[in-house]
């Protein structure tokens, strides 16, 4: 029986039967799903935060860069935690929105900037970056998983 040209046999190839088996382990495990969850959560704090530390109106420029690299963060917290072996990658981005948001009191604010303003976004910039460097380091995890890790599928000769 001849296969229609568009078809592939890809997915049942065993190195990416293997790769996926790994990125499932590894998903799997408690450390997995609290980063994923922090980042959910430090997003959503960082998009509300002008209202909780009470910045909303002396710093409406800090306002909107708050609100925006949260959103941004908590997206990038779900499609972890939803789709993690395609965004394993891009836990770059989330240190990188941890940099802009300690940056971003005398970025957006200039020497206007007040403590609190600089403690919170300190504070969650650091959180930020900190899981951005740990889901870099999930990724990495996956790629040099062990032979003998449970799940994984042994290379087959060809």
């Amino acid at each position: 029986m001849a296969t229609h040209p568009t078809e592939s046999h890809i997915d049942t190839h065993p190195d990416l039967v293997s790769l996926r088996a790994r990125y499932e382990a590894v998903s799997d495990r408690p450390t997995t799903g609290v980063i994923e969850g922090l980042c959910l959560l430090a997003g959503l704090y960082l998009a509300i935060s002008p209202w909780v530390v009470g910045f909303q109106s002396t710093a409406p420029a800090l306002r909107v860069s708050n609100l925006i690299t949260g959103i941004a963060l908590a997206v990038l917290g779900m499609g972890f935690g939803s789709v993690l072996e395609r965004t394993h990658g891009l836990g770059w981005v989330a240190s990188a929105i941890g940099v802009w948001t300690i940056v971003a009191p005398w970025a957006v604010s200039g020497t206007d900037s007040v403590f609190k303003n600089i403690v919170n976004n300190s504070i969650v910039g650091g959180v930020a970056c900190a899981l951005g460097l740990a889901t870099i380091g999930i990724g990495l995890m996956k790629r040099r998983a062990p032979r003998g890790m449970p799940g994984t599928v042994p290379p087959t000769a060809t």
